[in-house]
């Protein structure tokens, strides 16, 4: 090897370490963005979840009402609706809520955090619902 190549050789080890620290402090930067993203989602996602339990309650007792009133079996079904206006709004409210995609809202870190793995199983890597990375070791080819 010729002192040039030992120059050039030299210059090549010399930013490996550069390259390997750059990767580690993206990783880190996504890893820090991906959990604080997360994070931010989840009071809102809390508050949807309330919601749509106390609607489902309030449908449940409503429906639970309509349905031991003897009142129901002897009027039409529209009648029956009629003379039970909380199981009536109730209902409407948490067909509404879906409609508007409250099942969407519920669970949105956790669509967030399968999107990110199926990207990153690409990379032999993968993450937890909190949007930590799990490095994994990388496939060894014989």
């Amino acid at each position: 090897m010729n002192s040039l190549e030992q120059a050039e050789v030299i210059r090549v080890v010399s930013l490996i370490p550069a390259l390997v620290f750059g990767n580690c402090r993206d990783l880190k930067a996504f890893e820090r963005r991906l959990t604080e993203y997360i994070h931010c989602l989840q009071p809102a996602t809390g508050r949807w979840r309330m919601l749509l339990i106390v609607v489902s309650v309030c449908t449940a007792t409503g429906a639970w009402n309509w349905l031991i009133d003897p009142e129901t079996q002897k009027v039409s079904f529209f009648t029956s609706l009629w003379n039970h206006p909380f199981f009536t709004i109730s209902c409407i409210t948490l067909i509404g809520l879906f409609f508007a995609g409250i099942h969407k809202r519920v669970v949105a870190p956790s669509i967030i955090a399968a999107r990110c793995r199926t990207v990153l199983a690409e990379y032999n890597m993968s993450c937890d619902d909190t949007g930590k990375l799990i490095l994994k070791p990388r496939p060894h080819v014989q």
